[in-house]
């Protein structure tokens, strides 16, 4: 859980906001509001941005080490802080510093985890000793994403993705990433998927039964997104490196959330490795990580 990994100093919090990936993404219809109803399986991963919260009187900003994210209210971990005063009735501030490492529009989560530190950081800063259930509900309000970045760990997300239900590990693995270089718009891919013919989709229950057996075969024979199929006809890319990670060893590929990143699950180290290095001459960001609790 998130707030394990945040540490306090006086009036400093700092947090590990982790990426995500989905094992399963169903998407199983649109509200009137214009948000999806999902279904969908996410794992965490080692990989992390590094979110430092200062305690201050009503002052509120954000600065991050990659000078074209927005550092106004565009943000979403400055939204986050908006959020949780709002909720709380509290008069303060915050002052928010964040290292990204997690790839920006990438299908990992990264401003979704950052809200959710933020969330949680505050939380323990202003001692108000808000429940799992009072942080997922601000956090909802921000992003689909960001309730399940405040659990984290393996879970089954429903509802818009505010509906958590723990789900049994994914045994320990090494996790590769690879981001070509394109940003992909959710919004974008929700639009398309709504008109698309979906003809398979992912066996959840199936996942579920695999995870519960621990066995990591059946579990990425069972590694499925609907929305890969909309976003690999703008981005073909993305087949290419599922297939060149395949070829290389990993037991199961797939592009995670609307992508446009492939993750590849694999067993081995030294094959895994062999892979990232064959995606090093091509791609900026290549990640080999693990998967995390």
């Amino acid at each position: 859980m998130l707030r394990n990994s945040v540490i306090i100093t006086g009036s400093r919090a700092i947090a590990r906001s982790y990426a995500k990936i989905n094992l399963t993404l169903d998407v199983l219809g649109k509200r009137d509001n214009g948000y999806h109803d999902v279904k969908m399986l996410m794992q965490t991963t080692s990989l992390f941005d590094l979110v430092i919260v200062d305690r201050t009187e009503e002052e509120i900003s954000v600065s991050t080490n990659l000078k074209y994210l927005p550092n106004n209210d565009k943000n979403i971990a400055y939204q986050a802080v908006l959020a949780f005063l709002e909720y709380t009735k509290i008069k303060g501030g915050a002052r928010i510093i964040i290292h990204k490492n997690i790839p920006v529009a990438a299908g990992l989560a990264g401003g979704s985890s950052n809200a959710a530190a933020v969330l949680v950081a505050l939380d323990m800063l202003y001692n108000t000793n808000l429940t799992d259930e009072e942080l997922i509900t601000i956090g909802a309000k921000l992003g689909a994403d960001v309730p399940y970045c405040i659990m984290g760990g393996t879970q089954l997300a429903s509802g818009i993705g505010e509906i958590l239900t723990p789900a049994p590990p994914l045994p320990d693995c090494w996790i590769l990433l690879v981001k070509p270089p394109v940003n992909i718009s959710t919004k974008v891919i929700y639009e398309a998927i709504d008109g698309a013919d979906i003809k398979t989709h992912p066996d959840t229950d199936g996942m579920i039964n695999a995870l519960n057996s621990g066995d990591l075969y059946e579990i990425s024979k069972r590694l499925a997104n609907v929305m890969e199929t909309v976003t690999v006809e703008k981005e073909p890319q993305i087949r290419g490196i599922k297939e060149k990670m395949q070829k290389n060893g990993a037991l199961g590929a797939l592009m995670s959330g609307s992508g446009p990143t492939v993750f590849g699950i694999f067993d081995d180290f030294e094959k895994a490795k062999a892979s990232a290095d064959s995606f090093y001459y091509q791609f900026k960001d290549v990640y080999l990580v693990k998967n995390h609790t």
